[in-house]
């Protein structure tokens, strides 16, 4: 059985608009406080890969923990004890599940559009994982998620399901929806954390505040 765990921004040691529990080194804020917070983490949910995410689909399959971190938009292991962390902060923080190969996967935009969740399917299908769940974290709600006429239409016309509108009437995107259709075509069952990164001021998000920390998705087998 595996372990999921999705974090907030409460509990860490960074000041200001990192405040508190920021796990990103690339986000300006002092390198050895976020290097504090995860370990933290580590402490708490054992030793953590994380990932250089970059909006693509490279998948990284993990093996073992080292110094090394991986240039990708997913992470899989078949190794018990090993904790993958994917980081967002208005993106969508998958978790993937099966009874022996997990996976950590950013999917924003881009990630949905370059089919990032259904590559790390493949791939975990691929080491034999069987009957896969995935679990959804707290990203931006697709009344908050305003988007211009050309990025609206060139993810509706991959993914009707993202159609929304803000409270004013103008266009949005619902991700969470479009990924969980997409999942659901591969025979995935999602639960989804509700919470809005824009509207949780618990939970950090860049389309409220540009400066500002990422939370983290965590799954281990």
């Amino acid at each position: 059985m595996s372990f999921t765990f999705f974090t907030d921004r409460l509990g860490g040691l960074s000041q200001g608009d990192f405040s508190s529990l920021n796990l990103a080194l690339h986000v300006d804020d002092d390198s050895s406080v976020v290097i504090r917070n995860r370990e933290i983490i580590s402490n708490q949910y054992g030793p953590t890969m994380y990932m250089n995410q970059v909006h693509g689909n490279a998948v990284e399959v993990v093996s073992a923990l080292g110094n090394a971190t991986p240039t990708c938009d997913a992470l899989i292991t078949t190794v018990p004890g090993i904790t993958l962390a994917v980081l967002t902060a208005d993106c969508i923080p998958l978790l993937l599940s099966s009874k022996n190969v997990v996976a950590a996967v950013h999917v924003g935009r881009r990630g949905l559009i370059n089919g990032v969740a259904r590559k790390t399917v493949e791939k975990m299908r691929e080491l034999g994982s069987g009957a896969i769940t995935g679990k959804l974290g707290p990203s931006i709600c697709g009344t908050c998620y305003e988007v211009d006429q050309k990025t609206f239409d060139e993810v509706i016309s991959v993914f009707p399901s993202a159609r929304s509108e803000t409270a004013q009437g103008t266009r949005a995107l619902d991700l969470a929806s479009a990924l969980v259709a997409d999942l659901n075509d591969l025979s995935i069952e999602c639960e989804v954390d509700s919470r809005c990164t824009n509207e949780d001021l618990d939970l950090f998000s860049y389309r409220r505040t540009q400066r500002t920390g990422r939370q983290a998705g965590l799954i281990r087998l």
